[in-house]
């Protein structure tokens, strides 16, 4: 891995958006195309949301299954969803229980863009609003986990997360002025809410 890589890996995607990036330095190590010019990270993320509409237009032609594909970026990263236009269930086993299928989606999704940017991607994917519904569950369990924290004195431990999951809920509870951190390995890490 390079030393521009590292660094910037190392910075929120959210830092310096706007500021050029050299796309010339890792992708030319990768034998990707170089001409040298400089993008800014938002360019960047535009062109990984292009190569993940792709993929998944490809992906939704494969399995025969109607869906619009959505391209933002935002919070520094590319965003990408697919959605179900006419209101039914039909993307549902894109998500799969507990949105199972949907974060292996993301994944193969990531790589697909890293195969062909040579960079990493950060990439978040939504099918059908899947994600928007869960943060919003998400945020009641975490203000109800801070309420009992208070209340009680004591740390409240929540059930097992990924980490789209627990970072929603550290996110609340930052808000909330208390503080939480992820505990456990694995399948079994998840978040601890403390009372202060």
């Amino acid at each position: 891995m390079s030393e521009s890589t590292e660094t910037t890996t190392d910075r929120s995607p959210v830092e310096d958006a706007e500021q050029p990036v050299d796309a010339s330095t890792d992708a030319a190590a990768d034998g990707a195309q170089s001409d040298g010019d400089r993008r800014t990270r938002t360019q960047i993320l535009e062109e990984e949301g292009d190569i993940a509409a792709d993929y998944l237009e490809e992906l939704l032609d494969i399995v025969d299954l109607d869906g619009d594909i959505d391209i933002d970026v935002a919070d520094g990263r590319a965003q990408v969803a697919i959605v179900n236009e006419d209101g039914g269930d039909e993307l549902s086993p894109l998500v799969g229980r507990d949105g199972q299928v949907l974060s292996a989606l993301q994944e193969l999704t990531r790589l697909t863009v890293q195969t062909q940017t040579g960079q990493r991607s950060w990439l978040m994917l939504d099918i059908d609003g899947f994600r928007d519904r869960r943060k919003d569950d998400l945020r009641e369990v975490a203000q109800k986990a801070v309420d009992e924290a208070r209340d009680s004195g004591e740390p409240v431990s929540l059930r097992a997360m990924n980490s789209f999951e627990r970072k929603v809920v550290h996110d609340v509870v930052a808000q909330a002025g208390v503080r939480s951190e992820s505990e456990g390995e694995g399948d079994r890490r998840h978040v601890v809410v403390h009372p202060a």
